[in-house]
């Protein structure tokens, strides 16, 4: 209990430091600006292992609708993005989310729901699936907190203090809702009081080059044997850009210690996202490799298209369980406005790809088989 206090008083001093910190003039305006843009977009999906599907040659519908807000006034400003998918998908959620300010060209502050710095980010991937390294909130995760970032010519590194995962319910002893955008720990445990640093060094003029490591350590607070656990990870990343090529490699060791109650494996943890949680081996390495190629075009109004192939690989620490994988080939169509991903995802004891969803990224299946998805995913953005 007394960690957590601790931790409390330091996230609300940084709260109070911050605001008192924005009364700083240099970056200010006399007007507000405010921005609003969005996106919509649709989806057609045929499966491998969806037998009705597949007699129907595929599904098209609805895939999502979203609103992003963007202002300034007077050096402070505001970032969110609030997402509308179909009911079987989550419904309607906030995935971000973020007061900021600019202490000078180089140092900034965010107070919110904002983007963890942990690993390649944006997107460790580029295709609309995203990496393996996703389903694990390990790519694109927001959680609640305070980030500061710094960014010049050679290096970059954030620090950064959460106090919990997105918080829905309020309640003493309530579960985190599964009905997120970035996957979080769910069920029995909650996540609380994450500290994380990052750190990136740039060098190259014609082949640009960032290599970096990222750390993060926090708890896990159990809500029947209200005992607070851990959990903690590293990365090691590498990104490149040459010419039109953009390469993306990581490796990441993960662990998760809860404090479960008696007759409860510690050995798998419920993550979830999209109003669909499943199970996930505590303890596992992951590792990814993603490349791409741009081709500028001239075909009516297409501009672009961008070919990649993007690998994820996990291996689980617990012997018994079986390894999962991931991999899409795919292309990335531009034209105007409107972005069209063109994709074959296949995995191996992958929730998402084949498989029983409940427990393929937990202990998995032996005799599982590859199964691979179609997926065509229409956006047009504004």
């Amino acid at each position: 209990m007394k960690k957590i206090t601790l931790h409390s008083k330091a996230f609300l001093s940084f709260l109070i430091l911050s605001i008192l910190l924005s009364g700083n003039d240099v970056f200010a305006q006399d007007k507000p600006v405010i921005d609003i843009g969005g996106a919509l977009r649709f989806n057609y999906n045929y499966s491998s292992w969806k037998e009705g599907q597949k007699d129907r040659g595929g599904d098209f519908g609805y895939d999502m609708f979203r609103i992003n807000a963007r202002g300034e006034y007077k050096g402070i400003y505001l970032d969110a993005e609030y997402r509308l998918y179909s009911e079987g998908f989550g419904g309607g959620f906030l995935k971000q989310g973020w007061i900021g300010y600019r202490f000078n060209e180089k140092d900034e502050i965010q107070v919110g729901l904002n983007q963890v710095p942990f690993g390649i980010q944006q997107y460790n991937s580029h295709n609309w699936f995203f990496n393996l390294t996703y389903y694990f909130g390990l790519e694109d995760d927001h959680d609640m907190g305070v980030k500061y970032l710094h960014i010049d010519d050679t290096f970059e590194y954030n620090l950064a203090f959460y106090k919990n995962s997105e918080e829905l319910q309020f309640g003493g002893t309530t579960e985190s809702s599964p009905n997120r955008y970035s996957y979080d720990v769910v069920g029995r445990n909650k996540e609380v009081n994450q500290i994380n640093g990052k750190l990136i060094y740039k060098f190259g003029d014609s082949i640009k080059n960032r290599l970096g490591v990222s750390a993060q350590y926090g708890g896990l607070y159990n809500l029947d044997t209200k005992k607070t656990g851990s959990h903690n990870g590293l990365a090691l990343h590498y990104e490149m850009d040459y010419k039109n090529w953009n390469l993306k490699l990581q490796g990441m060791t993960i662990n998760k210690n809860p404090e479960n109650a008696a007759g409860q494996s510690r050995e798998i943890i419920k993550m979830g996202a999209y109003g669909a949680p499943y199970e996930v081996a505590a303890d596992f390495n992951i590792y990814t490799f993603a490349v791409a190629k741009s081709v500028p075009v001239n075909l009516g109004p297409i501009s672009n298209l961008q070919f990649y192939n993007d690998f994820g690989y996990m291996d689980k620490k617990i012997d018994s369980f079986e390894d999962s994988f991931m991999n899409v080939t795919g292309v990335l169509i531009s034209a105007g406005q409107l972005y069209t991903y063109i994709d074959y995802a296949a995995g191996y004891n992958h929730s998402w790809l084949g498989g029983n969803f409940v427990d393929d990224f937990s202990s998995g299946n032996p005799d599982a088989k590859w199964e691979a998805r179609f997926n065509i995913n229409l956006g047009y953005y504004f």
